[in-house]
């Protein structure tokens, strides 16, 4: 039986590993998980929160995801709001607040609170 979520993995663009740490781990504030040897050749790049983790894995044919998404609670929506000029308010999800945003890459994140 299904215990759990361990991670969600998006697509990124070969050399964009700077450019998702700038946002996943200084605009999101997730940590950057080391990715086990055997992996690290590949590129990408992990991160983690509190009960989640984030893996961008590298796409030598990359397409970014527009509808497909992670959505990951927050407690100040604000906060983050600020931090993302380009974010998409949506009020259509009742008993949360929430937004869109485009990582670096321009894969589509959504950023929920509850009300």
């Amino acid at each position: 039986m299904i215990v759990g979520l361990h991670h969600v993995l998006l697509a990124a663009p070969p050399g964009s590993e700077a450019r998702l740490r700038e946002f996943y781990a200084g605009v999101l504030g997730l940590t950057e998980i080391p990715k086990p040897p055997e992996l690290a050749g590949r590129g990408g790049v992990w991160f983690g929160g509190p009960g989640l983790e984030i893996h961008l894995g590298i796409e030598e044919d990359f397409r970014p995801a527009r509808k497909a998404h992670p959505a990951l609670l927050v407690d100040d929506l604000d906060e983050l709001a600020a931090r993302v000029p380009d974010a998409i308010p949506d009020g259509l999800l009742p008993g949360y607040r929430r937004i869109y945003v485009d990582d670096p890459v321009g894969n589509r994140i959504e950023l929920l609170q509850v009300v």
